[in-house]
């Protein structure tokens, strides 16, 4: 039994960069040997098992047939004979196939050369069988872009094909989302979606994102004009203000719809923070996203423009959004609302270091109404619906007396 450090691990200690994952490969074991040493196996697809200590993953050394569509269409073999050569070579890229065991690095496919020219290139021709493996390549791309890190033009074009063939439709809505949410949290979140554009495995996976490219926006707002390249931008800004993947995605399709607006108006899109609504259900139902990035989503969408003019609401109204938000029962929602469309408000060609006051006159309108104290009603002996409505009232009051100080 001979067993390696594979994969993340080995990559990111080359790269010096910070690594969660520690896998190791295990050659010329069996299942019962494994099991004999007190590890606990998990894999159903194939032989996975947890350290009795550490619990750490240890895989058998294993070789992959494709039988199939999509990404389960494997048949996998586990025996003390795969060698790690063979095990490595099933692999997605090559700075994810190598190994190390105490100094010395396994290294058959030349990851460390493409570690250190910043490739992302795939290991054999068998790439294709996995259409996740687009994804995943997207989001490495998106992990690795700060350090100068690309995808090789023959993985793209391999890339390419594999759309072409109509496999990455085959993907699992779980799996997709997965990617997304995952390549959210990574350091150019952008970078997932231009990589995905480039190899058109964009307008499968997100459509609704895909089209806003090409579309015109009015150059006095927008002097980047293209909404696409707009969203992008927005997408690296919510990406510097925030750590928060759900703020991130609300940031994303904020303006989707721009891309359901009549081109006939173009390049202005009246409406389109109501109309987005509709690509935002149906982006969520075919993903199955989870409520809490939908729910932010929707905000941001609905109300992002009257975040950006703040200044000209009504207090009524500022007190409506407000309400509607749900800031006065979890003020983290205001914060992550806020964050988003300070994104929107930098996202655009020539405003990336602009103040956003908007940000802080909102959040001056929140303390203030969120200081009405609803026991005061109580006293005065009002009960339910008609506290609501003293408290609204009161609110509304507040925000109206601090505008007209803000006035003088």
């Amino acid at each position: 039994m001979e067993i390696y450090l594979v994969g993340g691990a080995v990559r990111d200690k080359l790269l010096n960069y910070p690594s969660k994952d520690r896998d190791y490969v295990v050659v010329g074991s069996s299942v019962d040997e494994m099991l004999q040493q007190g590890f606990e196996q998990v894999g159903k697809d194939f032989p996975v098992f947890l350290h009795p200590d550490t619990k750490a993953e240890y895989a058998l050394a294993r070789t992959e047939r494709k039988i199939g569509g999509g990404y389960k269409g494997f048949e996998v073999h586990a025996s003390p004979e795969v060698t790690l050569e063979e095990d490595l070579l099933r692999r997605d890229l090559t700075i994810n196939a190598m190994a190390q065991r105490a100094d010395e690095l396994i290294d058959p496919y030349g990851g460390k050369v493409d570690l250190e020219a910043r490739i992302l290139r795939h290991v054999s021709p068998h790439f294709t069988e996995d259409p996740l493996r687009i994804l995943r390549v997207a989001r490495f791309a998106a992990r690795y872009a700060h350090l100068g890190f690309s995808v090789a033009p023959e993985t793209m074009k391999l890339m390419q094909e594999m759309v072409s063939s109509g496999e990455l439709a085959l993907l699992t809505a779980e799996r997709v989302w997965q990617e997304i949410s995952r390549s959210l949290g990574e350091q150019s979140p952008d970078i997932f979606f231009e990589v995905l554009r480039q190899c058109d495995a964009l307008a499968v996976i997100l459509p609704e994102l895909d089209v806003l490219f090409g579309v015109p926006q009015p150059a006095k707002h927008h002097p980047e004009i293209d909404t696409g390249i707009h969203t992008m931008m927005v997408l690296r800004q919510a990406a510097k203000l925030s750590d928060s993947a759900v703020v991130r995605f609300a940031a994303l399709v904020h303006d989707l719809g721009k891309g359901l607006t009549k081109a006939d108006n173009w390049p202005s899109h009246h409406g389109h923070e109501e109309m987005g609504l509709t690509a935002l259900k149906t982006v969520a139902t075919r993903l199955r996203i989870p409520n809490e990035f939908v729910d932010l989503a929707e905000k941001v969408m609905k109300y992002h423009t009257h975040c950006h003019r703040a200044f000209e609401l009504k207090a009524a109204t500022l007190l409506k959004v407000l309400e509607a938000l749900g800031a006065f029962r979890q003020p983290q929602k205001l914060t992550s609302f806020l964050l988003a469309c300070e994104a929107d408000a930098r996202g655009r060609k020539g405003f990336e270091n602009k103040d956003y006051p908007q940000a802080d006159w909102i959040k001056q309108a929140y303390f203030a109404a969120n200081e009405v104290d609803p026991k005061e009603f109580v006293k005065r002996g009002l009960v339910g619906k008609k506290i609501g409505d003293a408290i609204h009232k009161r609110r509304l009051e507040v925000i109206q007396q601090l505008k007209h100080a803000r006035a003088d």
